[in-house]
């Protein structure tokens, strides 16, 4: 599903060059729940951009379910984008005029589906999520485990191959993080690739595959000595 290979990203700071990824390999089968572990500033968050199309890499292949994306034009990288991957931040990212409905919706509005589509999709994934009491409420009227699940309704409603998830709790308490988790898991569990990048060991340890860094290199792969 996912092949990276050599894969550098190089920032200039000043007159300083500064590899946060460094002839990275990584090869992440359909279906497979990864968790990427590390210190802040290990490339972490970097690798998950390179991998969702947010950035490009100053070196190496990139290929996606088949499709070498290393040299895509912007609105090529965009459309795949769209079709293939869906995103979860720490930060909910929800417009905050629109209701939880509409912000589930956004993805098909941009993709101009017909209302009544829309409307039966977001039913469905409100009811999934256990979001249906709250269709019509605002962020600021939601929880933040609520505003979280809403975002993860959004990133799934186009039907993803790819679900990446950057720090998924990271603003939720530990109840609410636990079910949050559990939706992704859920997620996984039918057929979605999932690659989490976290800072908490125990949510890391959950995935069926673990890789940690360290100065923008995979350090240690445990499906390396499964």
């Amino acid at each position: 599903m996912i092949n990276l290979e050599a894969i550098e990203r190089i920032f200039k700071v000043g007159d300083q060059q500064v590899h946060a990824l460094d002839k990275v390999y990584l090869d992440v089968p359909a279906g497979e729940y990864l968790s990427i572990m590390g210190p802040s500033g290990s490339g972490k968050s970097t690798l998950l951009n390179i991998i969702g199309l947010l950035d490009r890499p100053t070196a190496g292949r990139y290929t996606l379910d088949n499709k070498d994306v290393t040299s895509l034009t912007d609105e090529e990288q965009a459309r795949t984008r769209r079709e293939t991957i869906g995103f979860v931040f720490q930060f909910f990212h929800l417009v905050p005029r629109l209701t939880a409905k509409q912000n589930i919706e956004l993805p098909l509005v941009l993709a101009g589906l017909p209302q009544n589509e829309r409307n039966a999709r977001s039913e469905r994934i409100l009811k999934a999520t256990g979001l249906s009491e709250r269709a019509h409420h605002r962020p600021d009227q939601l929880s933040g485990g609520q505003r979280q699940r809403v975002a993860i309704a959004r990133a799934t409603i186009m039907e993803p191959k790819v679900l990446l998830a950057d720090e998924p709790t990271g603003n939720l308490d530990r109840t609410s993080g636990g079910e949050v988790i559990e939706i992704l898991e859920r997620l996984n569990q039918r057929g979605i690739t999932l690659i989490i990048v976290t800072h908490d060991p125990e949510i890391g340890g959950r995935a069926g595959r673990q890789i940690h860094m360290i100065d923008g290199r995979i350090d240690t792969d445990n499906s390396r000595t499964a």
